[in-house]
């Protein structure tokens, strides 16, 4: 799992910026984790990873009082750079060393 910090406005209106967990990653978009504030689907946030910073569309987010609560499905935007290559290519080496 990779720590993130994720910044924006929630649904009431509010700006935030909190740390989270990326679950799963793919070359569209990100699964977060541990978020506290709730946000729509639509909506625009800014989430860094070490020193790289992009925009993603928020398209799925679990609601207040279920199992998914806190948990954030993420977009990647069009010509955002790509948060996880160098990730992908340490898990990458790391597996052809294994």
């Amino acid at each position: 799992m990779l720590p993130v910090r994720i910044w924006g406005v929630d649904t009431n209106c509010r700006p935030f910026m909190q740390l989270a967990t990326v679950r799963n990653i793919s070359d569209n978009g990100a699964l977060l984790e541990g978020l506290r504030c709730q946000l729509r689907p639509g909506e625009v946030v800014d989430v860094q990873y070490n020193d790289l910073r992009a925009e993603f569309m928020v398209v799925w987010a679990g609601k207040q009082g279920s199992c998914e609560y806190g948990e954030l499905g993420l977009q990647t935007l069009p010509a955002q750079p790509s948060l996880w290559d160098s990730y992908l290519e340490r898990a990458c080496e790391f597996m052809g060393k294994g």
